[in-house]
Formats: structure tokens, C-alpha cells, sequence
């Protein structure tokens, strides 16, 4: 009866090709120089964040990381979806709130902490921090899924009548987003005072921003 037993599971093992496993052997590697160039980001600054730099924290040469991303920027854009992934979990654990109002506060703020507790990488995603990098349409696309929790909160305030219907939703989204970027960009180039001080302004900001599209609440 064994012998029956390991003759089934021997059929139908499913077996992979050569192929199939060099795939997967090359994305592990891919995934370990993003994690490497990642601990370089957060701990150095984008500006520490070369080919050169990546391949010494892996102990290996530059051509394999040529070899896996063609050059600095096609690693940028690894690094670029990583953040858009730890923003999306910043918003998404944002506390939720019944009026749409507060709800727009909380995420402001969310967005707030997260230019502070990854500043790194919100320079490389919004600061231009890597000069010749500019996102591609997979790069947008994870932006867009990172501000989810946003369009669905301006979405169905706009359904509840709460927003004025002279905005649209993604007009209403890019206003909000490029005002309290601005404030966070200022802040970065030392125009705006100390962290305390820069928050003081985004704020006021922030309440401006809500008290113009939800003048009701």
C-alpha cells in the first residue's frame, strides 16, 4: 500500500521547469537588492542609493545588478513601488471616521506621518530626489492604488452631496494631494522652520483644504 502511496504522489508532483525555477530564482534575487538598496534609502538618503553602493551591501558585482534592473533607474522604480506600498498601509490603517470631514483630516494627517517616518522615500516618490527618474505607468498606477482610501472618501462625499459638484473627483484628489505636498515639500527644503512649526502650517492647510470642499460639515 506505501509503495501505491509514493507512486501516486510521485505522478502528480507537479514539477517545475528550468525555466520556471530560474524565474523564480531571479525575482528572489531581485526582491533581495530592493530590500538592500531599501536599508541604503532609509538609512543614508536617496543619495546614497547607487549601483556601486547596492552591489557592496550584497557582496557582489555591479554587473549583476545590472544584469537584474538595466540601470539606477529601473531600481528606482523598484524603490518607488515599495513606497507606494507603505503609503497605501498608512492610509489604509487610518482610523475611519463617519464624517467625511474628519475622515479628510485623519488622512491628511496620515499623509503627514508618512513624509515623516519615511522621508527617504517620499523624496524619491514626490521630491525628485533621483534626478533621472520619472515614474512610469506602473509607477503611477501604484500611486493611484497607495491614494485609494482618498478617491473612495471624495467619491462618496461627492455621492452624499457633501462636495460641491463643480469638483470632480480627481480634480478634487489632485488639490488636495499637491496643496499639502506643497506644505511637506517646503518643509524638506528648510523654508518652513522645525518639524513643529511645518506641522503648525500644514494643519491650518489641511482645515482650509476641508472647510473648502466640505463647507457644510
Amino acid at each position: 500500500m506505501k509503495d501505491q502511496d509514493n507512486s501516486v504522489n510521485t505522478a502528480t508532483r507537479v514539477l517545475k521547469t528550468y525555466k520556471e525555477a530560474r524565474l523564480e530564482n531571479i525575482e528572489a534575487l531581485r526582491k533581495l537588492v530592493v530590500d538592500a538598496a531599501a536599508t541604503l534609502l532609509q538609512e543614508e538618503g536617496p543619495e546614497a542609493v547607487t549601483v556601486r553602493k547596492v552591489a557592496q551591501k550584497m557582496d557582489c558585482s555591479t554587473k549583476i545588478i545590472y544584469s537584474l534592473f538595466v540601470n539606477k533607474e529601473g531600481l528606482a522604480q523598484q524603490l518607488y513601488l515599495e513606497g507606494c506600498k507603505l503609503l497605501a498601509n498608512e492610509l489604509e490603517k487610518t482610523p475611519q471616521a463617519a464624517d467625511p470631514a474628519q475622515h479628510l483630516l485623519n488622512l491628511g494627517e496620515a499623509f503627514w506621518q508618512f513624509g515623516q517616518r519615511y522621508s527617504s522615500y517620499y523624496k524619491l516618490m514626490f521630491g525628485g530626489a533621483f534626478a533621472d527618474f520619472k515614474p512610469d505607468e506602473d509607477s503611477l498606477k501604484g500611486t493611484v492604488t497607495a491614494m485609494r482610501q482618498l478617491l473612495t472618501l471624495i467619491s462618496h462625499a461627492q455621492e452624499q452631496g457633501r462636495i460641491p459638484a463643480q469638483y470632480d473627483t480627481e480634480s478634487a484628489v489632485r488639490a488636495v494631494w499637491s496643496s499639502l505636498h506643497g506644505v511637506i515639500h517646503l518643509y524638506m527644503g528648510g523654508h518652513l522652520g522645525d518639524a513643529h512649526m511645518a506641522h503648525a502650517v500644514y494643519k491650518q492647510t489641511l482645515s482650509m483644504i476641508v472647510s473648502s470642499l466640505l463647507p457644510d460639515h
